[in-house]
């Protein structure tokens, strides 16, 4: 593994999210992976590999998609996601899937015609090295596809910036942020695949309207995604003053009837191995 200590890391906090990842009401994780299978579509009979697949938000869907004949192995470094994952894709012919590292896969058996990665590139330590790794998985000709954030909406800036003075150097790095380094442009994300030497790359993007219902939601939203790190830097004793900072500044930007709706903007990054 490029970094053992960051990967423990990383498992540690997802097998503690995997119970309400994406459990809270909450249109989010779906959305943006329904955007990438809009782009890189699966066909029957393929046989893809998903990286990082969570409790299958990209998995499930291919698994319906590639059958007849088709298959798709999903790979997370979760335990507890791994569970999930295996739970809801049951009785799907094809789908299977493993706990495993996004940087260094391990899969064996025979050429993929797709790799994706949904959110998942800008958590690993080297996202250079894993797009290098992946690459051999592929047929010549095979497809590759990732999800990565565009430009944030200001409005969920400005709420978010109420943990900023408890967050690690590493939580506030701004090259796995997106504010500078590969992932603040679509260039720069282009640039990572075309370095480890895909082809044909290209990038499609959407905007995700994201709704609460009222700060709770918000709230509760935060624990069940990667926010939940940076909460736990919160000192236990002034997280309700920090909760209800953010609670104040959400309000702000509240609609009549209390909810709060964000744009996320969404940048799909496709290539295709040589061949």
């Amino acid at each position: 593994m490029a970094d053992d200590a960051s990967t423990a890391r990383m498992a540690r906090l997802f097998d503690m999210l995997a119970d309400s990842y994406d459990q809270v009401g909450v249109d989010f994780f779906q959305p943006i992976a329904d955007g990438l299978l809009a782009v890189l579509p699966p066909g029957p009979g393929e046989h893809w590999l998903d990286l990082g697949c969570g409790r299958g938000a990209v998995l499930l869907p291919v698994a319906r998609a590639v059958a007849p004949g088709g298959s798709v192995h999903g790979l997370d470094l979760s335990p507890g996601m791994v569970e999930q994952c295996r739970v809801l894709a049951e009785g799907l012919a094809g789908a299977s899937v493993a706990v495993g590292d996004a940087s260094a896969p391990e899969a064996g058996g025979r050429p993929f015609d797709v790799v994706s990665a949904s959110l998942v590139l800008f958590f690993l330590p080297d996202p250079a090295a894993a797009l290098r790794a992946w690459l051999p998985l592929l047929r010549p000709g095979g497809r590759v596809g990732v999800s990565t954030f565009g430009a944030p909406d200001p409005r969920w800036d400005h709420v978010d910036a109420v943990l900023d003075p408890y967050l690690p150097p590493a939580l506030l790095d701004a090259r796995t942020s997106g504010e500078v380094g590969p992932f603040a442009s679509d260039a720069g994300v282009e640039g990572l695949l075309a370095d480890a030497g895909f082809v044909d790359v290209v990038t499609a993007t959407t905007t995700i309207p994201v709704r609460f219902a009222d700060a709770a939601q918000w709230y509760r939203f935060s624990w069940s995604t990667g926010q939940r790190g940076m909460w736990l830097s919160v000192p236990e004793d002034v997280r309700p003053a920090v909760r209800a900072a953010a609670e104040e500044r959400l309000l702000a930007h509240a609609a009549e009837d209390g909810s709060i709706t964000f744009q996320q903007q969404v940048r799909y990054t496709l290539g295709r191995a040589p061949g």
